[in-house]
């Protein structure tokens, strides 16, 4: 455990996949009875299971990282441009964020987070992908979904933070969210056209007030 240090993992997971492979082989081939080997390596596995969920988690939400971040976008891009299928993205940012950190404390601000966290997976689907992405930042990623589609499972996430009852250290607060969208068309030539865009509406939603979603087609 001592490679993990914040939110960060020292090996990438394509690394674990080999070193699993790499050991399994090397057990196979140890002098000794066939069933203790068995044993061995469903330990080995067991543990690198474990250590893979580590290395793509985010320790306080239970979200993906943006290291998982980074490696997903590329390869679901890379589908939607191939099979010419639907992929959007939203970037949420919860509002004043840093004014809960300096009324309530830090602690606060985490347990903030992880309701957030909850909520965001309450309502989106399995085939669909949420990652912490920095700070009070979540990114979504909604495969075979267009961006008209996308905004509607968006605002109801929207509107369920601001409905929810948080409540920390005896302390009833408010929160709520902005949050900008984009989708996968003919003008997006790379990830970080979709990411960027979707910036862009976030920052509008800030502009226009704040507990909000956009989509780029304000922009």
């Amino acid at each position: 455990m001592d490679n993990i240090k914040g939110n960060d993992f020292d090996l990438s997971p394509e690394l674990l996949d080999q070193i699993q492979t790499n050991i399994e082989e090397i057990i196979k081939s140890f002098p000794i009875a066939e069933n203790n080997k068995i044993d061995v390596i469903k330990k080995i596995n067991f543990m690198y299971s474990h250590t893979r969920h580590l290395s793509v988690t985010d320790p306080l939400t239970g979200l993906y990282n943006r290291r998982h971040f980074e490696t997903t976008i590329e390869r679901e891009f890379l589908r939607a441009q191939r099979y010419k299928s639907d992929l959007s993205i939203a970037l949420m940012d919860v509002d004043f964020f840093k004014k809960i950190n300096d009324t309530y404390g830090h602690l606060c601000g985490d347990y903030v987070l992880r309701e957030i966290a909850y909520l965001t997976l309450e309502n989106f689907r399995k085939t669909d992908f949420v990652f912490r992405y920095g700070g009070e930042e979540i990114v979504i990623l909604l495969t075979e979904t267009p961006l008209d589609k996308a905004v509607i499972p968006i605002e109801r996430l929207r509107k369920a933070i601001e409905e929810y009852p948080f409540c920390y250290d005896c302390n009833s607060m408010k929160i709520t969210v902005s949050i900008g969208v984009e989708g996968f068309n003919e003008n997006i030539e790379t990830p970080d056209d979709m990411l960027n865009n979707a910036d862009k509406a976030l920052y509008l939603a800030k502009e226009r007030g704040r507990n909000q979603v956009i989509s780029s087609l304000a922009l």
